[in-house]
């Protein structure tokens, strides 16, 4: 459980590189994640070209951080392999957790950059990605060596929890 108390978002990295083998880790946790009538709704896209990575900052207000990772997993949702209409999203999110939590017991950091539904991050991320119609980028997610350490942060707040009722 220590994970997932440890884990935090990590917005600079180091310039040591991500082996293959760690980003296919990564994107198993995330696909072993829930998903609604297990429709595994999800594709991922690794991106490791310098001059797309720095594209995306252009376009995203709070990605600045990916000018220094050398890696970037985009998390997207595909509607047509739907059982459940619009549960793609929770499906994504569920993924996208699994590979924040992976990527931090692997020794890495990682950040969740939202894009869906926000459709000025949308819009350029799938021209960039030249994604099919139908394919919604959810989330990027930068991947690196973390250059900065956080302690973890006990966020349990008892006045948010309601029983029975509100």
């Amino acid at each position: 459980m220590d994970v997932l108390f440890k884990r935090r978002s990590i917005r600079k990295y180091t310039d040591q590189s991500v082996s293959e083998k760690q980003i296919e880790q990564i994107i198993r946790a995330g696909m072993a994640a829930p998903s609604a009538g297990n429709q595994q709704p999800w594709h991922f896209i690794v991106i490791r070209d310098r001059e797309m990575l720095d594209q995306i900052t252009t376009f995203h207000p709070y990605a600045q951080m990916l000018k220094e990772s050398n890696c970037a997993i985009v998390v997207c949702g595909d509607v047509s392999l739907e059982k459940h209409e619009r549960y793609w999203v929770q499906d994504c999110s569920a993924a996208t957790q699994n590979m924040l939590l992976m990527a931090h017991d692997l020794g890495l950091g990682s950040v969740w950059l939202g894009v869906f539904p926000v459709e000025e991050r949308v819009q350029p991320l799938r021209k960039l990605l030249n994604l099919p119609e139908g394919v919604i980028p959810l989330a990027v997610l930068p991947v690196g060596y973390p250059a900065e350490s956080k302690k973890p942060a006990d966020r349990f707040d008892q006045s948010r929890v309601h029983y029975n009722g509100w």
